[in-house]
């Protein structure tokens, strides 16, 4: 699981602040973030705060969807790109960007001898190096890095564990090496192979890895008063300290003209999982695994072929809300409500959604309006049906609605991997190989599932209790 940093919690800020800009026609303001969250005789992150600046005002952009290779004019200010974004409606292909302003260009991880060393006689690390990279000098052993090949023997063998592997964090989290350093020595990310896991953007403690932003878009769709839809995640109803009607109520006092909870379309996802896990197996495929995390369908796509034939060919829950949508309100401007960044690569491949919201920027959205969700100004909530595929939003989530959509004996043997790292990605592809003792396999990029996802802003243990408490008024059944 992720831990809440103040890269974090900077980039919060930033979207509030901008999207507050925004909301009072003051997009000219923007050039003076940077100076608000760094002001003068402020304590500065880096070397100086000119130089905090100058990370926030590439931040900035790459929020904007611009890449610091956009950039042909340093002398050209923020709001001219924030202005630029409405004026072209522009939207890139390119999710993430690194900033390369940001990025500290982290030695390559290797094993590194603290002070912890005791010099001891036996000195077991040296004699188990295989490649003869330890030496002792005044009684302190050191690794030559040029013949070290990070085996890791010598911190097994260390009796005090003076010695510690220092990762690249970014690449150290990317389960596909999707992220390597470039010529410069900056972090650079392969679309060719990135599974929009966002792994990296949890994992770098400079922030310097930043997701494109559609919320201004949408923030000035409704301000034109364009017929705008909201398709809110499962996951949604562990995000915030309160049911999920008041949730629901808040977004429409945000401009939207209705919210569909993507619980619906998961009914849909559910039924026809089943029913293809039911024809499959009874024509002798072994096993058949789930389809609607994102990430791991990038994940088979660009890396694990051979598995392609097992994965479910059913939609997500935001595929089908969205075809339901579409038929109750045609022409208007659809946008996802998501706890992860894959779900906008998944937008962008559809064509059904039109823009994806993360939990993150609908908490700096309300914070920008001035909406508390516990407010008791707002209307009163609505008592919401329960269903199975709510659970949609908890690892075992998808297993559970299948499990209890099935008759009793179906044979379902059922098997979840429950967050994607490099172990994971080994095992999936030895799937390819061995029949497995299960038939129904749930895979969940992120660990503890959608509310773990990387634009979450509740901790996974909270919102699970959360959306458990919610389902425990209408009788539904724990996810397994």
């Amino acid at each position: 699981m992720s831990f809440i940093n103040n890269a974090t919690l900077i980039r919060r800020d930033i979207l509030s602040k901008l999207i507050k800009l925004q909301l009072n026609g003051n997009i000219g303001e923007t050039d003076r973030i940077p100076l608000l969250i760094r002001p003068k005789n402020g304590n500065a992150s880096r070397c100086c705060i000119h130089k905090d600046r100058a990370v926030l005002k590439y931040k900035i952009m790459g929020l904007l969807g611009f890449d610091t290779s956009d950039e042909t004019d340093e002398l050209t200010p923020l709001h001219k790109y924030f202005m630029e974004m409405l004026e072209n409606h522009r939207t890139v292909n390119k999710i993430l960007s690194v900033v390369d302003e940001a990025c500290s260009s982290c030695d390559s991880g290797n094993f590194v001898v603290t002070n912890m060393c005791r010099g001891c006689v036996g000195r077991p690390c040296m004699l188990n190096c295989n490649k003869n990279a330890i030496d002792f000098y005044k009684g302190q052993a050191i690794i030559d890095k040029e013949k070290c090949v990070s085996c890791g023997l010598c911190q097994k063998a260390c009796p005090y564990h003076a010695i510690i592997y220092t990762p690249v964090p970014c690449e150290e989290a990317c389960p596909v090496k999707a992220i390597n350093k470039n010529n410069n020595g900056k972090e650079h990310i392969d679309e060719s192979n990135c599974i929009y896991c966002g792994k990296c953007t949890e994992a770098c403690p400079f922030g310097a890895i930043v997701e494109r932003s559609d919320v201004f878009l949408v923030v000035q769709g409704i301000q034109k008063q364009k017929k705008t839809v909201a398709l809110v995640a499962p996951a949604l109803a562990g995000q915030f300290k309160t049911n999920f009607g008041n949730i629901i109520d808040a977004i429409k006092i945000l401009g939207f003209d209705a919210v569909i909870e993507v619980a619906e379309g998961a009914e849909i996802t559910t039924q026809n999982e089943a029913a293809e896990w039911q024809h499959k197996t009874a024509n002798g495929q072994p096993f058949m695994t789930t389809s609607c995390c994102p990430s791991f369908v990038n994940l088979v796509d660009k890396h694990i072929t051979d598995l392609k034939p097992f994965v479910s060919g059913t939609k997500s829950p935001m595929f089908y809300s969205a075809q339901l949508a579409k038929q109750e309100f045609p022409g208007a401007v659809m946008v996802f409500f998501s706890p992860c960044l894959a779900k906008k690569h998944e937008a962008q491949q559809g064509g059904l959604i039109d823009y994806v919201v993360s939990f993150e920027e609908l908490g700096a959205w309300m914070l920008a309006k001035g909406i508390e969700t516990g407010n008791s100004n707002l209307p009163p909530a609505r008592n919401l049906a329960g269903c199975d595929s709510r659970l949609y939003a908890l690892a075992g989530g998808v297993t559970n609605a299948v499990k209890n959509y099935l008759p009793n004996n179906s044979g379902l043997k059922p098997f979840n991997i429950n967050g994607l790292g490099k172990e994971e990605v080994r095992s999936l592809k030895a799937l390819t190989h061995k029949t497995p003792d299960f038939n129904f396999l749930e895979v969940m990029s992120c660990e503890n599932g959608c509310i773990g996802g990387c634009n979450t802003i509740a901790r996974p243990n909270i919102a699970r209790r959360q959306i458990e408490n919610e389902m425990q008024k209408h009788d539904i059944k724990k996810a397994v």
